[in-house]
């Protein structure tokens, strides 16, 4: 079942997120993910949110989720992105999806 990956991202040294930026699409595109929406200028519509950026993603399962995640060549990119953002990754399961 469906499963969504939302990023929700704070720069903090946009030189090395750039860099994971410019090789993201290289490495997600070997993968069955989707990617959804990329916006540095989400509207808070409701509460406070203080972030910079949100990403939203869909996977088929949680499996190729996770196989994408976890692989060698996003481990290696996701560095730049570890140092150039404070991130949380929520990991959402589409309706009607088996629960762990």
């Amino acid at each position: 079942m469906t499963v969504y990956a939302v990023a929700q991202l704070r720069f903090t040294d946009r030189t090395a997120y750039d860099r994971y930026q410019a090789a993201f699409m290289e490495v997600f595109a070997r993968y069955s993910g989707t990617l959804l929406a990329a916006d540095e200028a989400p509207q808070t519509v409701e509460g406070e949110w203080t972030g910079d950026k949100v990403v939203l993603m869909s996977f088929p399962d949680e499996a190729e989720f996770r196989r994408w995640a976890n692989s060698p060549e996003y481990q290696r990119i996701s560095e730049d992105r570890r140092a150039g953002a404070d991130t949380v990754v929520l990991l959402v399961h589409g309706l009607g999806a088996a629960r762990r």
